[in-house]
């Protein structure tokens, strides 16, 4: 391991020592279950808080997602949502929670560097008040105890070069999957069988008491910047220009070509990147009259900008076996 890969985990070891020696962390009154993942990026955080939201609500409980807002201007622990229409901008929410905002119904989201202070804030502010709490990227946020910790684990690149930052990509050591309840093994559908066998079977020798599911993000449907739904057969065996700032632009290409499309060129930007009206106007002429895909998680960062009406967002669902729902909300009851 190298000197800055070093360095940053001598940090993390303080920081964590910091948080839960010298600091008791909060714990919530209510049940709190944690997504996160120990890499950076790229493994479909948010499409699984969406589902395990959605999911609550079907089973009849009233979840609420704390956030910590990456990215987002807005400093002070606010709502993104009371779970109607999105009372911050993507700026302000940063894009993913801005995304959740708009996708979700019914379902609060808080925003807050401190989720225990966050999750505080929902109790008090909300009728009726929320049963189960989500929290969304924070396997590394030590100042919140929680009752499950679900750890998603990219199996078209699961580690990395197997350095810590800024040399690799893990936030945290292999070792930290002992905390997790559930490891689920994202883009599944995209990793040969093999590979997908070998990613278990470290995993589990990592953690032989966690819980291994595996997922995909399904393609079902086109979104244009206003909203409107289209088929996503509407795109097979068209030529398609795609473009994202996202950390496994990759995948994302492969998920456009399973539903069909022929991708003739392609622009990628660093993850969470803010875009500019010359962007815009560049990807248009590059793409040269062909349909434009982005992501959702992009389209939500496109507003303000002057958009051509051949840009939609492909819109994802995150996929899982039903047996995983039902052993997660067992655990918790």
């Amino acid at each position: 391991m190298g000197i800055l890969s070093t360095l940053y985990g001598a940090g993390l070891r303080c920081n964590k020592l910091l948080s839960t020696k010298f600091r008791k962390p909060g714990t919530l009154p209510v049940r709190t279950v944690c997504i996160g993942n120990i890499t950076t990026g790229g493994t479909g955080k948010t499409p699984a808080v969406i589902a395990l939201a959605e999911e609550a609500k079907k089973r009849g409980l009233h979840p609420c997602i704390l956030t910590r807002g990456y990215k987002g201007t807005e400093k002070s622990v606010c709502f993104v949502t009371k779970g109607g229409l999105p009372m911050l901008d993507p700026a302000q929410s940063g894009d993913e929670p801005y995304l959740m905002a708009s996708l979700l119904r019914d379902v609060p989201i808080v925003m807050g560097r401190s989720r225990y202070e966050a999750g505080l804030f929902a109790m008090q502010s909300l009728d009726p008040k929320p049963d189960i709490f989500i929290l969304d990227d924070g396997f590394q946020h030590w100042a919140l105890k929680r009752d499950i910790d679900i750890v998603l684990i990219d199996s078209t690149n699961p580690f990395g070069n197997g350095r810590l930052l800024p040399e690799g990509i893990l936030r945290e050591p292999l070792t930290s999957l002992k905390r997790a309840s559930f490891i689920i093994l994202s883009k599944a559908d995209m990793a040969k069988d093999e590979s997908l066998k070998k990613l278990k079977e470290t995993v589990s020798s990592i953690n032989s008491d966690a819980v291994i599911y595996t997922a995909s993000h399904a393609p079902y449907s086109l979104t244009d910047p206003q909203g409107r739904n289209m088929d996503i057969h509407s795109i097979k065996g068209q030529k398609v220009f795609a473009f994202a700032a996202i950390a496994n632009p990759a995948y994302f290409h492969a998920t456009i070509r399973s539903s069909g499309a022929d991708i003739i060129g392609s622009e990628n930007f660093r993850d969470h990147y803010t875009y500019r009206q010359q962007d815009i106007d560049e990807i248009q002429k590059s793409a040269a009259g062909t349909d434009i895909l982005t992501t959702e998680k992009d389209m939500v960062k496109l507003s303000g900008l002057r958009l051509p009406d051949s840009i939609h967002a492909l819109r994802v669902r995150f996929e899982i076996e039903e047996e995983y729902y039902d052993t997660l909300f067992r655990r918790i009851e």
